[in-house]
């Protein structure tokens, strides 16, 4: 039975729904586009589809052109529910990656009485609280607004953390919350009484985030759900689905496999990214620092330097940037990931490296996009929010690639070891 459908609005956190599903012992597979018979037929027995998207990092005008289309595709799948997966910071724009835009277009292609908003992700240490987000950092728990980070994303940085109130720069539609206090049937029906489109849950432990699914799988039995919101969602579902014995107990971890080499290529600016950079190149790989406008020009420019590195028996990192750009620096983010994503495809053409680290969000999403991968399956754990992943290709030499999708906020100092294994 087809239980889920999920579009992710960038390619991490459309690998990390991916993960949270296998983990439960949910068949699932996640596509680079909408998938015909013959592509699904491929993967006989799925209970969930993923289309990995970049919507995070477009217009709302590019949104309506795709993105709706997208919809009415994934609603004739007919699962139960059908998920608009954002980034557990749930960073978003009026001009870019505007999730009141997809929330508009949701409504439109399944014709929703309402749309729930589930953020709060506790195993990504993300917390929603009477309607504020907070998430964990250097293990201390921030205001979005206040993040070290976040409020200073260099594309999109959050700069309200009631997501209500953000949100209301992105849509006119009418925003209710269901807080902790009242999270039950009636709390929802108090919320939809007063006219609201979209309701937001706040959900701070695997306790409010059971109860959220509970009351989502109940609706979605009796009419096609859309929702919105982070990977917590994916989880809130699952106590849900297991009740009823949709899908059987979790199936036990593989273990990632150790491989000599592997290539690493980040656009990310995120200080977590920085230290893990650092401590790859304290541990044996070789860094490469890539300048991104020489890269955009010329994205083969570097390769000889690469495969030499390679071809030493080294691993090499390739980076745009090393932490938070400075105030006077242009962002770059297709154009850069494109670029990015044009050199990965002839490092693997030219060399014998099969695992393969992509950091930042809009990074992996344009670069990805530049291999000609149809779609992806979880492989193993390393860390939540990024697992390993085997690349479905079938003729070419990337079948059977080993992907790592990291967001720029995910991991460990030592992430890039733990990555080789």
């Amino acid at each position: 039975m087809m239980l889920y459908t999920y579009y992710g609005d960038d390619f991490t956190g459309s690998t990390d729904v991916l993960e949270t599903l296998a983990l439960a012992g949910v068949k699932a597979a996640l596509f680079l586009s909408p998938p015909g018979p013959a592509e699904l037929a491929e993967f006989p027995g799925l209970q969930a589809i993923g289309i990995a998207g970049d919507s995070r990092s477009r217009s709302p005008e590019w949104m309506s052109a795709n993105v709706g289309g997208i919809f009415s595709t994934m609603k004739a799948f007919g699962a139960p529910v059908t998920h608009y997966k954002t980034c557990s910071t749930f960073d978003s724009a009026p001009h870019i990656g505007n999730v009141g835009r997809a929330l508009e277009l949701g409504i439109e292609a399944f014709g929703a009485r309402f749309v729930p908003i589930v953020v709060g992700a506790p195993h990504l240490g993300r917390y929603v609280v009477f309607g504020n987000l907070f998430a964990i950092a250097g293990g201390i728990p921030y205001r979005i607004d206040r993040h070290p980070t976040m409020s200073q994303h260099p594309v999109t940085p959050m700069l309200e953390a009631d997501l209500r109130r953000h949100l209301a720069l992105q849509t006119t539609l009418p925003i209710a919350l269901v807080d902790l206090r009242n999270l039950s049937r009636r709390g929802l029906d108090a919320a939809l009484s007063d006219g609201a489109a979209a309701v937001l849950f706040d959900t701070f432990d695997d306790a409010s985030l059971k109860v959220v699914g509970g009351l989502l799988w109940e609706t979605a039995r009796t009419k096609q759900l859309f929702a919105v919101g982070s990977s917590g969602l994916t989880e809130s579902l699952i106590p849900a689905w297991r009740a009823e014995r949709l899908i059987g107990n979790a199936p036990t971890p593989a273990k990632v496999h150790a491989v000599d080499q592997i290539v690493v290529l980040s656009g990310s600016c995120s200080p977590v990214t920085e230290a893990q950079i650092d401590w790859g190149m304290r541990h044996g790989f070789e860094g490469f620092a890539l300048e991104p406008a020489a890269l955009i020009r010329d994205p083969a420019e570097p390769i000889d330097r690469v495969l030499r590195c390679i071809s030493t028996g080294a691993s090499p990192i390739l980076y745009t940037a090393k932490g938070p750009l400075a105030s006077n620096m242009t962002p770059h983010s297709e154009e850069l990931g494109i670029a990015m994503g044009r050199l990965l495809r002839a490092i693997l053409e030219q060399s014998d490296v099969r695992r393969v680290v992509l950091c930042g969000g809009d990074t992996s999403s344009h670069a990805v996009q530049q291999l000609p991968i149809r779609a992806l399956t979880w492989t193993a754990a390393l860390v939540r929010g990024a697992p390993l992943c085997r690349a479905h290709a079938a003729g070419t030499r990337f079948d059977g690639l080993e992907l790592v999708l990291k967001g720029g906020q995910v991991g460990a100092e030592d992430f890039f070891g733990v990555a080789k294994g």
